[in-house]
């Protein structure tokens, strides 16, 4: 497969890089799903009032940054609105609705009003649950259209929040052994479905596309699988002592949010090639 010395081809048979979508798209997806799964986590975790208040604030705040971010792109923002309009047939809708749910919500369960923190953990699922099949449904987008994007960008976006409630755990102590193991267990279910995300990819993409995915590939099994899962694996063995658990932890999760958060936004970035143009029948002049 060829291109133009100086890039890709704008429009023709041959794939070329999308550009509607661009960091701050990205930025929408790493937000969103890493706040959410923070509000999750913040949810089953056996916390303070003080600390799950501030830590279910922060899940809104990445989910609210990541709005803005998509905020930053529109040419006429009030129309915007018109989203709302929707939410039966497009994920767009429902991903607004979602949100629009969340943040009254997620605000009840961060002042301690009971039974608040199990809703916004729903909600919370349900919107990322909305941004992963709203990505899902760009059909002309092979790196986007598999169908195993969806339980990647769910499963990425609770180990990316799993990840920040760990890294936070020297300064708010919520985190347990079952939790982290939790964490380790969404960790190791993420770069499975990675593995058949790029299994089912194979031959299909842009050489873009498939070096962007490869590079990120890399991070995520490394810095974001292995490197996790092993620390993990040392607390929950004893290996590691009591005074410097919570600092591996964080470490921990750490790693695993920023090689998920990078990750997501090269699939949306560096791996967003449509396919090209594709005739299945070519014309033929005086046959029908």
């Amino acid at each position: 497969m060829t291109y133009p010395a100086g890039g890709y081809a704008s429009y023709g048979p041959e794939p070329w890089q999308q550009t509607s979508w661009d960091w701050r798209a990205a930025g929408n997806f790493v937000c969103g799903g890493a706040g959410c799964g923070l509000i999750v986590f913040t949810a089953l975790a056996d916390a303070g009032r003080v600390a799950t208040g501030a830590l279910t604030v922060a899940g809104l705040a990445l989910v609210g940054l990541g709005l803005l971010c998509v905020a930053l792109e529109l040419g006429r923002p009030l129309r915007a609105l018109n989203v709302f309009r929707n939410p039966r047939t497009s994920w767009m809708g429902r991903e607004a609705w979602a949100a629009t749910l969340l943040f009254p919500v997620g605000l009840a369960a961060a002042w301690g009003v009971p039974g608040a923190a199990p809703v916004a953990a729903g909600l919370a699922l349900a919107f990322v649950f909305c941004q992963a099949r709203l990505l899902q449904a760009a059909k002309g987008i092979p790196a986007w259209r598999e169908m195993l994007l969806v339980p990647l960008v769910v499963t990425t976006g609770l180990a990316e929040g799993g990840g920040l409630f760990f890294a936070g755990v020297p300064w708010h102590d919520a985190g347990n052994l079952w939790l982290l193991t939790g964490f380790g267990a969404l960790v190791l279910v993420r770069v499975l479905v990675w593995l058949g995300y790029r299994r089912n990819l194979s031959g299909t993409l842009a050489q873009g596309a498939t070096d962007a995915l490869d590079r990120a590939g890399k991070v995520l099994q490394l810095a974001g699988t292995v490197v996790p899962l092993a620390l993990v694996a040392a607390i929950a063995t004893g290996f590691v002592p009591g005074a410097l658990t919570a600092w591996v932890a964080a470490i921990a999760g750490l790693a695993a949010a920023v090689a998920g958060a990078y990750t997501k936004f090269t699939i949306i970035t560096g791996a967003g090639f449509n396919q090209g143009f594709a005739l299945a029948h070519l014309p033929i002049r005086g046959a029908r």
